[in-house]
């Protein structure tokens, strides 16, 4: 009885956080949807080769990743693909913003990194995720 009990609360607390979402809703064709959830995604795998290669002391290693998947080498992934396929176009210009940030700050991370020192590496760790989150905490696609 106490497990229904806690996922029916479980399930109305999702319910009334979703109704009080206040970040502002993105709509995108389904195509770029899709293509924006496979980028946060293979994001969130870049993100986590990175903190393993910086917690097993191979900093440049992380930074090599983090230039190559997420740093501003990584942008314009989608341009090859319909316009219906591209998230960038259909972000508000703020939100475009936050992304080329993201990508710079990925690029000052990899520089850091670069640079072979762990301490250094580990203090811009932050950096490297600020405008994902802030990102989140702002808009949404659904």
């Amino acid at each position: 009885m106490k497990i229904y009990l806690f996922c029916a609360l479980a399930v109305l607390a999702g319910t009334a956080h979703a109704a009080e979402d206040a970040r502002q809703l993105v709509p995108m064709p389904a195509a770029a949807e899709a293509s924006l959830r496979a980028e946060m995604r293979a994001n969130l795998l870049a993100l986590n080769e990175i903190l393993g290669l910086v917690a097993g002391g191979k900093p440049g290693e992380a930074g090599a990743v983090a230039e190559r998947e997420l740093g501003v080498s990584a942008m314009g992934k989608q341009r090859s693909q319909p316009f219906d396929a591209r998230p960038g176009p259909h972000m508000p210009a703020a939100m475009h913003r936050i992304g080329m940030q993201g990508h710079q700050a990925a690029s000052e991370f990899a520089r850091i990194a670069a640079g072979g020192d762990r301490e250094k590496t580990i203090a811009a760790l932050p950096s490297l995720t600020a405008a994902c989150v802030g990102c989140h905490y702002a808009y949404r696609i659904r």
